[in-house]
Order: C-alpha cells, then sequence, then structure tokens
C-alpha cells in the first residue's frame, strides 16, 4: 500500500490504522518503541510532535517501510509480483 502524508493528522491516521492491521494494542506498540500507551494514543490523535526517531520504530513495529522522494517525479509504478 503507497500513502501519501501531507499533514500531521494523516499520519495519525496512518499510525492508528496500521497499529490496528498489525493486530496491536496501543499498550504492545508503546512496549515495543519504549514510550508509554499515552505517548502513542497522543501520536494517534497528533502527530505533529512525532519524532523521527519515534516514526522510524513505529514503522519498524507496523511492518511499514518509509520512503521519501521528489514530489515532482511520478510515482513509479510497482513491481510485478513474481511467482516461483
Amino acid at each position: 500500500m503507497f500513502h501519501l502524508i501531507a499533514q500531521p493528522d494523516q499520519m495519525a491516521q496512518l499510525l492508528a490504522a496500521s497499529r490496528q492491521q498489525a493486530g496491536l494494542t496501543q499498550t504492545e506498540a508503546a512496549a515495543r518503541i519504549g514510550v508509554s500507551q499515552s505517548r502513542i494514543s497522543a501520536l494517534e490523535t497528533d502527530a505533529s510532535a512525532l519524532t523521527l526517531t519515534q516514526l522510524l520504530a513505529l514503522c519498524g513495529a507496523y511492518g511499514l517501510q518509509l520512503q521519501v522522494r521528489d514530489r515532482n517525479q511520478p510515482v513509479p509504478e510497482p513491481a510485478p509480483l513474481i511467482e516461483w
């Protein structure tokens, strides 16, 4: 899945949805990255105070990969899945 994030509230929504898709509670996610459950709750409401360290840790915990690209370049087509 590919998500364009332009606003902190979009990141907050993505974090909440990704945590749920990963099958984690806020408490479990917090334990994985070394913060409190209330911090996860706060980030899922307002991600404006999210640190890069926390973002990368949450991406790892949720099975996400962070990519940064030049917005003036077209989005590349995903590589086709090849099954052997």
